[in-house]
């Protein structure tokens, strides 16, 4: 399959897991801006200088610095036939720029509910010392290290429920712009990971 892949969704969607599964399916490599931004920041090179300035100013890195990043990331080779955006583009100006750098031929849009979004990510605990994650519903953790676990200051469900609303009025209109292109496949994200990459699987197989 030639073209990119946008895997779309609220926060908390499972989108991380299952791009891991869309690698290993498609061999397109997973493009991350964060990793991105990160790489370019180390490497001291103009764009990460240029979004350093306003990072440090404590604003967002405008979509101009966004896209060139992108932009040198797809003239690399194994970026040929295309690669996998998990969480960008974010607007529906950031997919009219994305338009002229690759083509973008499938976006998988994993929906899930916000009540069982909001359950997931604040009943979410972490082990401090191993990294492990664990879920007090879904994932409980073994008697010996429950005690030491910790939750994120931004798991609360205030939290949670602000980054929803900005999801739902600046990222969701995007899912519309891209069903309108006709590229747009909904997968229902409420089953087990396993669930929803039988089903992101069928939808790559059958394109």
């Amino acid at each position: 399959m030639t073209g990119s892949i946008v895997l779309f969704g609220p926060p908390g969607a499972g989108k991380g897991t299952q791009a891991d599964k869309i690698v290993q399916l498609t061999g397109k490599p997973q493009v991350s801006t964060g990793d991105m931004l990160r790489l370019a920041l180390s490497k001291e090179t103009e764009l990460g200088l240029e979004a350093k300035k306003y990072m440090e100013a404590g604003q967002l890195v405008p979509d101009n610095v966004i896209i060139g990043l992108i932009k040198d990331r797809m003239h690399e080779s194994d970026a040929r036939n295309g690669v996998l955006f998990d969480g960008f583009p974010r607007t529906i100006p950031q997919a009219e720029a994305l338009e002229s750098i690759t083509e973008v031929s499938t976006v998988i849009s994993i929906e899930v509910p916000d009540e069982d979004i909001v359950n997931r990510i604040v009943g979410r605990r972490m082990d401090p010392e191993n990294g492990e994650i664990y879920h007090i519903t879904f994932k409980p953790p073994p008697t010996e290290v429950a005690h030491r676990l910790v939750q994120r200051k931004d798991d609360n469900e205030e939290t949670v429920r602000m980054r929803l609303s900005s999801y739902h009025e600046q990222t969701k209109p995007l899912g519309d712009w891209y069903m309108e292109k006709g590229i747009l496949h909904a997968v229902e994200g409420t089953g087990s990971i396993e669930e929803v990459a039988r089903s992101i699987s069928k939808i790559l197989t059958f394109l």
